[in-house]
């Protein structure tokens, strides 16, 4: 068990870009958390990102434009901590969740944890849809990047795929799975996820986690075609769910499911992204401590 007040061995890497409206308080938050060492992680932010994290970071660096993948990459082999929390500026984390996920992991004997997520958003139509949707659809449960914490070796012999400028966790994820990795949901940390407002921000939304889809197709080829069906699945469920209770969400699935599969032929297009051939990359974590 922590102690209360001890330093926990953890260092919290949080990719940031344009984000000085959120990165404020989840750096705050983090503090509070009483991690060893917090290390932002800049993409080339043309706003006070950059400022405001000087203020709360032991580190900041910048990926150079390398994208969120190669930001988490970075930031986990610059830190010098037995464990790597990955926190997104959206998140503000409970005073306790890392040395309570921390217990956690150790309690279960995972290499990787993550804190379930209870969206919030404003007051508008797309926001309070984005919220319903996360909030009832089966992606909050599933392993992500957003709040995790991860034995830092055991991280860095998975890795990221660096050509992936969306859906990073989407291909983490499956090779975590894969390899059989000892991963797992919190059944203790709730943290809050914040949506931003507008359509703009929805579109955003769906167009990545399509992209996401995509991309992980064009890297593994048909043994990963399955994941093509998400997108149908989420809005059949959500459409059924909306006529159900709320009525007026019925358009937004619609055009979540049209925007995710419009993405999803972007993301199998992506050059940047190679073919995998190599039965390496599935290889388990062996920790040798």
């Amino acid at each position: 068990m922590t102690l209360p007040g001890a330093r926990l061995p953890i260092s919290v890497v949080v990719p940031a870009r344009n984000a000085a409206g959120f990165i404020e308080g989840c750096l705050a938050a983090v503090q509070r958390n009483n991690p060893a060492e917090t290390i932002v992680v800049d993409g080339r932010s043309d706003d006070e990102t950059v400022e405001i994290a000087r203020r709360y970071a032991d580190a900041v660096l910048s990926d150079e434009g390398g994208g969120v993948a190669y930001a988490r990459q970075m930031g986990a082999e610059a830190s010098n901590q037995s464990y790597v929390a990955f926190v997104d500026v959206d998140i503000e984390l409970p005073d306790t969740a890392l040395s309570e996920l921390l217990d956690e992991l150790k309690e279960r004997k995972l290499e990787a944890i993550q804190a379930q997520l209870r969206s919030v958003g404003g007051n508008d139509y797309w926001s309070r849809a984005l919220v319903s949707h996360h909030r009832g659809g089966r992606s909050k449960s599933w392993f992500g990047l957003v709040a995790s914490l991860f034995v830092r070796d055991a991280f860095l012999h998975y890795g990221m795929d660096p050509t992936f400028s969306s859906g990073e966790d989407i291909e983490l994820r499956y090779r975590l799975e894969k390899s059989g990795a000892k991963i797992g949901l919190s059944g203790k940390v709730v943290v809050p996820h914040r949506f931003g407002s507008g359509f703009n921000f929805a579109l955003g939304q769906w167009m990545a986690d399509g992209s996401g889809l995509g991309r992980v197709v064009r890297k593994y080829g048909w043994p990963a075609a399955s994941t093509l069906v998400i997108p149908a699945g989420g809005t059949v469920l959500g459409i059924g769910r909306s006529l159900l209770r709320h009525p007026q969400f019925v358009p937004y699935y619609a055009l979540y499911g049209a925007c995710n599969y419009a993405g999803i032929v972007q993301g199998l297009l992506d050059k940047k992204v190679q073919r995998s051939k190599s039965v390496k990359q599935f290889e388990p974590y062996r920790d040798h401590s």
